[in-house]
């Protein structure tokens, strides 16, 4: 079990080819201590090796990535913002030019990987079991697997959650957050830990304001207020509308 999220921590690894899947992989995750709930100081102290492991394995990654030329994108969003459809339609239009690859973070199948692989993308999938989030070693496994080029834009799609998944560094150079309009404009003021650390949020599914009730401006300013220097890019992956600006977020850190 995960002591800072009580999660489960059995993790697989596949990468997806021309041959279908191969290079299965399975592992155990974080350490494993066992305390009790009610002992509140002994969950503190666990959650804080947690992190701290979490974090030097991080920093691996980080150089690891940074000696090749490998920008690292964390992408997250709850469950059904558009994340793989956001990544598919990039696949296409600018996967090719950016040198995109991607490692998939889900709990189980290899739905989304066979998507973004369809697309012309390489991409490893990561499931984590019962797990709720990536962590910087399952990352470290998907990128031996992956071996992405020097110099080229690795997204690394998180696990559909819009908590456990903002605590974990992964040795991302960058966090993308995907905000969609069906999910109301409340979550910035209601799942802050997510918002204050993203470089970029990704307002998605904007072709469907006008037949919802989205207070654009009530979401625009919780953003401001909890992180002034993040920027909103409103996009959609259906119509295309701001993805110009999408790939062109992409090439400025690239480059």
């Amino acid at each position: 079990m995960c002591a800072t999220c009580g999660c489960d921590d059995e993790a697989t690894v596949r990468v997806l080819g021309p041959d279908g899947i191969r290079q299965p992989s399975h592992d155990h995750e974080h350490e494993h201590e066992h305390g009790h709930e009610h002992e509140h100081g002994r969950t503190v102290v666990l959650q804080q090796k947690v992190l701290a492991k979490n974090d030097s394995l991080a920093a691996a990654n980080r150089a690891w990535l940074a000696e090749r030329g490998i920008l690292a994108i964390n992408l997250m969003s709850s469950p059904g913002a558009g994340k793989t459809t956001l990544l598919e339609r990039t696949a296409r239009e600018a996967g090719p030019e950016l040198g995109l690859s991607v490692i998939e973070g889900d709990q189980e199948t290899t739905l989304d990987a066979a998507r973004i692989e369809a697309a012309g993308c390489p991409v490893a999938q990561i499931n984590t079991g019962a797990g709720c989030h990536l962590d910087a070693s399952m990352v470290a496994r998907g990128l031996h697997a992956l071996a992405p080029r020097p110099g080229s834009l690795l997204v690394i799609e998180n696990v559909g959650n819009l908590v456990c998944p903002a605590l974990f560094d992964l040795g991302e150079a960058a966090r993308v957050v995907i905000a969609s309009v069906p999910e109301g404009a409340d979550k910035p003021a209601k799942y802050p830990q997510m918002f204050r650390d993203a470089d970029l949020v990704l307002l998605s599914k904007v072709d469907l304001l006008p037949y919802l009730d989205f207070d654009t401006a009530r979401h625009a300013a919780d953003l401001a207020r909890i992180s002034p220097r993040t920027r909103i890019l409103p996009v959609s992956a259906r119509t295309g509308e701001g993805l110009p600006a999408w790939y062109d977020w992409l090439r400025q850190r690239s480059g």
